[in-house]
């Protein structure tokens, strides 16, 4: 069992598959950046100074201060209940990035597929032989193998 295991794991498909979780990990982590610090400011900054990791409704106040909070992270430290839009936002815009993202990667590998698809096959460089059925050069007049004359 312990040999089935490891055949399994170091099969080409599952090695590629962990790479590419890895790799699609690390991309999220830079589109959430890329969402939160690069841009979300400008999108607040023309809409009024509205930083969008800080906007919430309270649901219900904290037991330790009472509303208003100043932001997201006071009001969850005094323990109150908040619907957080603003944090709902920027993970929806990543999500678009991230979903833009991988379309145009499945999209240009769908082409390169349909290119080779497309693509004619190479000219034919061996003949069968009618009489031993082994393999000849196309230009070939005889067989090599049975000395039979071929057609042209």
């Amino acid at each position: 069992m312990l040999k089935e295991f490891r055949d399994f794991a170091v099969k080409g498909n599952v090695v590629d598959m962990a790479v590419g979780i890895i790799i699609g990990g690390a991309f999220g982590t830079i589109v959430k950046s890329l969402v939160a610090d690069v841009i979300m400011p400008p999108i607040g900054l023309l809409l009024g100074g509205v930083d969008f990791a800080d906007l919430f409704i309270v649901l219900k106040e904290g037991a330790e201060v009472a509303a208003p909070y100043a932001t997201l992270a006071l009001a969850q430290e005094a323990g109150a209940v908040t619907m957080n839009m603003g944090v709902f936002f920027n993970n929806v815009v990543s999500f678009l990035i991230v979903a833009f993202a991988v379309f145009m990667l499945v999209k240009s590998i769908n082409s390169l597929r349909k290119e080779q698809e497309e693509a004619p096959a190479p000219a034919p460089t061996e003949k069968d032989c009618p009489h031993c059925c082994s393999k000849v050069a196309i230009k070939a007049k005889r067989c090599p193998h049975c000395t039979s004359e071929l057609e042209a």
